[in-house]
């Protein structure tokens, strides 16, 4: 028995080594061009940002109000950050003779007061202008370890190294199980090893061009008014492989399916039948796979439902429900073939 096995242990032994020879290679050519995969990773976080920094820059109007013995006064004032650093200096020393005059009145004070902040803002935000050249950068990408770009070029280099290789890593498998099956069986494998792969990438293309825009400009522009993000790069490469992966086995539902009804497990009246149940499982997966906001949730879960319904007419062609009746007919029509077929023997 032990010689019998010999030949297959040899043979999946080939195949691992080929799937790691492709990851190393991967891997290796992955780190050599680790700044063009680290920008491509960054970008959906640059722009996010930057576009969080355009809002910061266009609120420029302050809105207060003051309330004295029962009256409200709404003050809209402007914060033009194109003045001059001398003006700023003399609404503030305007603002400061009010307050320390006794003869002003309580709402002087108050207005005062707010002029005042409204101007110490408005010259801190020219002299931050200033000194970045007229730019001024709302948050950024940062990292608190002596190695920590070293780390993520590491990281990236992996992660990209195993997006890479998937597909030999996938063939080769495919070339271990292929001489075990039939004929029928490996015209429903190959498509499905090719589906899987194809499906994969594009839950990932899904998710680096529609969520994560989306979500990451939703997340960062959440209290940005209130905090200046620094976005931790180690944090970030981290979380960003875990939408991408996510996304890419969430779109894996059709193939899944696809297996199942090849092998009579389950049927498109199965389906149709746990599509109660499968919404309440989609919400909690897209909870788990996605950041901790509503927008991100959302855009997994709507096209994981309409997966669902595709998956539904993937069970119907490949394994198409049928009752009681119609097999009862299907299996006495069999019958009466098979006694035609004896009796012409006979004769």
């Amino acid at each position: 028995m032990l010689e019998d096995i010999k030949p297959h242990l040899a043979e999946l032994r080939m195949r691992i080594f080929i799937s790691i020879m492709a990851l190393i290679v991967a891997f290796v050519l992955s780190f050599i061009f680790y700044k063009p995969i680290l920008d491509w990773v960054t970008a959906p976080l640059e722009s996010a940002l930057h576009q969080v920094n355009k809002k910061v820059q266009k609120s420029k109007e302050g809105k207060w109000s003051v309330a004295n013995e029962g009256e409200e006064f709404n003050v809209t004032l402007q914060s033009d950050t194109n003045r001059s650093t001398p003006l700023f200096e003399r609404a503030l020393q305007s603002a400061q003779k009010v307050l320390e005059s006794n003869s002003s009145t309580q709402n002087e004070r108050l207005l005062a007061s707010a002029i005042s902040d409204l101007a110490l803002n408005a010259k801190r935000s020219q002299q931050l202008k200033n000194s970045a050249g007229g730019n001024v950068l709302w948050g950024s990408v940062t990292t608190n370890q002596i190695g920590g770009v070293f780390m993520v070029a590491l990281k990236v280099s992996l992660y990209s190294a195993i997006f890479l290789a998937l597909p030999i890593i996938l063939w080769q498998m495919w070339l271990f199980i292929a001489p075990g099956l039939y004929e029928n069986e490996k015209k429903m494998a190959l498509p499905f090893l090719i589906g899987v792969t194809v499906m994969f990438a594009v839950g990932v293309l899904f998710a680096y061009y529609i969520v994560t825009p989306f979500g990451f400009q939703f997340l960062i522009t959440f209290g940005a008014f209130l905090y200046t993000p620094l976005i931790n790069i180690e944090d970030y490469i981290g979380f960003f492989a875990k939408i991408l992966f996510g996304f890419g086995l969430a779109f894996e539902l059709p193939m899944v399916v696809y297996f199942l009804a090849s092998i009579k497990l389950i049927t498109e009246k199965s389906l149709l039948d746990f599509f109660k149940y499968a919404i309440v499982a989609i919400f909690i997966i897209a909870a788990l796979l996605t950041p901790p906001d509503v927008i991100t949730q959302l855009l997994m879960a709507a096209p994981l439902i309409l997966l669902y319904g595709v998956s539904i007419l993937v069970a119907k062609v490949i394994n198409p429900y049928k009752d009681e009746d119609d097999e009862e007919e299907e299996e006495s029509t069999q019958k009466k073939e098979e006694q035609k077929l004896l009796n012409n023997d006979d004769r």
